[in-house]
């Protein structure tokens, strides 16, 4: 039974955020005003050591390799950035020490966004978001 409940919550966890809900963009005006920086510690941010990409969409560039691929997956998305609800039910792991920050315009909004892996919930979410981070979930640097 305990299982079942945990398995419900990292489902709900890995939902929130998702293209679920009102329709994608289409147009190009829809991406066209994003452009990210991506700052990623595979091994913590107090270790110092990060590795940092661009990404700018419509036209698709910047040094995230397979910009293209990021930017069609982020139009895709209604709301992929979305915080983890404050009354969230996530479950008390480690899933490791990486770290990637997220900032810049996002359809047109100012965004920073912090990608950790300190619960279920934050674990989920760092996930749906890694084709963002490359070498996230390789064990190592990128």
């Amino acid at each position: 039974m305990r299982s079942a409940v945990l398995i419900a919550v990292i489902a709900a966890a890995v939902g929130c955020g998702t293209s679920a809900g009102a329709p994608a963009p289409t147009s190009p005006d829809a991406t066209s005003k994003t452009s990210l920086t991506i700052t990623y510690w595979a091994q913590g941010a107090e270790q110092g050591v990060s590795a940092r990409w661009t990404l700018h969409c419509v036209p698709a560039g910047g040094t995230l390799p397979r910009a293209a691929a990021a930017c069609r997956k982020l139009a895709g998305m209604t709301t992929p950035f979305a915080p983890i609800p404050a009354d969230a039910m996530c479950t008390q792991q480690y899933g490791g020490p990486q770290v990637a920050i997220v900032a810049g315009t996002f359809r047109g909004k100012r965004l920073w966004v912090k990608l950790q892996n300190r619960n279920g919930c934050e674990i989920a979410r760092f996930k749906h978001l890694s084709f963002l981070v490359p070498g996230y979930g390789s064990g190592g640097a990128a």
